[in-house]
């Protein structure tokens, strides 16, 4: 069976990681068919909404861990890493992660749809920047969380020091990347990290209905949101009033707004 699952529901995009008896550890088919599914995704015209989760106990442990055995590294003993070609000289390993894992993150900020992931458990390392990348995060109350890096003597190679900061701020990021601490989902929403905590038998529930209140909210708008606060963060004020004064003229001429308007 696959490592990773695709399937599309109800205008609902489902990425379901599937190596359940690897924590859901990333492998080379994972990474991958993770990048052309990414990029269907964002060119279809049918998917509304994508969600991110994972099988078994854990949304995802991050890297194969032994990926990681050798003194020097991210080098891949295994037949199944063979073509990340991963050797000895840091300019391969950086290069390697710049070829493929860091597309991921790329092509997340090329959909303009909500991404949202569904952490039904343990979220380690890469795993948890995976769910940082997505727009909203529902976590289930058992999920432990952990930007584990510095236990290994790594630094986060995929964007979490990107994304980590930009949602918790730097001194908590600069915490759970110093310490590698692990968290609970509880504390994960205190500071953050979790849009929503969900019993975990209703984690799905709770973020398929949450899909369906967006499917149903005029779709340009949405998109054009999304866009513009993740543009307007790299922005000067007056360059972002700029930008969503163009937007505010085009949503206007759309049938959603002009519908609306006539139900007041």
């Amino acid at each position: 069976m696959s490592d990773i699952l695709f399937s599309v529901e109800n205008q609902i995009g489902t990425i379901t990681l599937n190596r359940p008896s690897s924590l859901n550890a990333f492998s080379m088919q994972m990474i991958t068919k993770w990048i052309d599914i990414l990029e269907e995704v964002r060119d279809s015209e049918s998917i509304k909404v994508l969600v991110l989760t994972g099988n078994g106990k854990a949304f995802c442990a991050g890297g194969d861990i032994k990926s990681m055995q050798s003194n020097e590294g991210f080098i891949h003993k295994s037949k199944e890493f063979e073509h990340l070609e991963l050797q000895k000289r840091g300019l391969d390993r950086k290069n390697s992660l710049w070829k493929y894992i860091q597309r991921i993150p790329l092509l997340l900020q090329e959909i303009d749809i909500p991404v949202i992931a569904a952490v039904n458990g343990y979220a380690i390392g890469a795993g948890l920047d995976m769910a940082l990348m997505c727009d909203i995060r529902f976590i289930s109350k058992n999920a432990k969380i952990s930007a584990s890096y510095i236990n290994l003597g790594l630094v986060p190679g995929d964007g979490g020091a990107y994304f980590l900061p930009r949602i918790v701020g730097i001194d908590k990021a600069l915490d759970m990347l110093w310490t590698g601490k692990t968290i609970t989902a509880t504390e994960a929403k205190d500071i953050g990290i979790a849009t929503y905590v969900s019993n975990t038998e209703n984690l799905l529930n709770d973020v398929y209905s949450y899909c369906n209140l967006l499917i149903n909210k005029p779709q340009t708008s949405l998109n054009i949101i999304k866009r513009s606060l993740y543009q307007g963060m790299n922005m000067d004020l007056r360059t972002s009033l700029d930008m969503i004064s163009s937007h505010m003229g085009l949503v206007t001429e759309l049938n959603d707004y002009i519908e609306r308007i006539k139900q007041l």
